[in-house]
């Protein structure tokens, strides 16, 4: 008869599965200072860091483009290309 565990193995098997020792789990502080201190050379740091610097969202504009959009006034697709063309030219910089 073979041995079965509460977890459903049988014994003596191997099933791929380790225990994790607590000396081997890194330190979470250490990650993030390890993170912080490669932030500004990795791509998605550098993203971060530029979007970081953007300015805080001016709610008088939206709503103003809002009300724009609704009646129609707003051509999208011609600002849409000079926003993305603006975004663009920022982070190749």
């Amino acid at each position: 008869m073979s041995n079965l565990h509460s977890d459903g193995c049988v014994g003596g098997e191997d099933h791929g599965e380790r225990t994790i020792d607590e000396n081997e789990i890194p330190d979470e502080d250490l990650i993030m200072e390890q993170i912080l201190e490669n932030i500004n050379t990795t791509p998605i740091g550098q993203v971060l860091k530029k979007i970081a610097s953007l300015p805080e969202v001016r709610r008088e504009k939206v709503l103003d483009i809002r009300r724009q959009l609704t009646e129609g006034k707003y051509n999208l697709n011609e600002r849409l290309d000079v926003a993305l063309d603006r975004v663009l030219d920022d982070l190749t910089a």
